[in-house]
């Protein structure tokens, strides 16, 4: 099994670090591709080692400027794709069609195979431009999932938080039983 983690320069990158350790433990194949401005974020939220914990996870690390990746292709079989976090750059490029980079590019995939795409949106307040392109990108095939804590599970941290949003958008992509606590678990 295989899926394409997107990793984009909006604040939250734990999340796409917890979300490719989950991954990993699930023994899935990981492609990940991550913007610039995603990989300054990594290295300001996640420490000098953030970026090599994220490698480890990982089967494929592709550049975003490699618009020919194997990802860019619908040939090739994946899963779907997490966006996490996902920027309202990244996200008005989704959803306006503007396949510019490799993460936006592998987006535009899953939606034209029609395969689950998973946006971690981040970003408050939303403007309505933001508002917009959510209802453009869901109308095209995406889930919007923005990373607000389970608060009824009761957190004892932000780790705890962190991974719980992380496992729900892997659920989402349906490929095993559920990572993420439920209700009343």
């Amino acid at each position: 099994m295989r899926v394409v983690l997107g990793i984009s320069g909006a604040s939250g990158a734990a999340l796409g670090l917890s979300v490719a350790r989950q991954l990993a433990g699930l023994d899935v194949e990981t492609d990940l591709v991550i913007s610039p401005a995603g990989r300054r974020t990594i290295a300001l939220e996640c420490g000098d080692g953030g970026f090599e914990k994220l490698r480890d996870c990982v089967a494929r690390l592709h550049p975003a400027g490699d618009v020919g990746a194997s990802i860019a292709s619908g040939s090739v079989p994946v899963a779907g794709m997490i966006v996490a976090p996902c920027s309202m750059r990244s996200l008005a490029a989704i959803a306006n069609g503007l396949d510019d980079n490799l993460l936006t590019r592998a987006a535009g995939v899953q939606l034209k195979e029609r395969r689950r795409l998973i946006l971690l949106t981040r970003e408050a307040p939303l403007t309505l431009a933001h508002l917009r392109n959510m209802t453009s990108a869901t109308e095209l095939g995406s889930i919007i999932l923005p990373p607000v804590p389970a608060y009824y599970l009761g957190p004892l941290s932000v780790q705890e938080i962190t991974d719980q949003i992380a496992a729900r958008a892997i659920d989402l992509l349906g490929l095993a039983p559920p990572l993420a606590r439920s209700w009343g678990s």
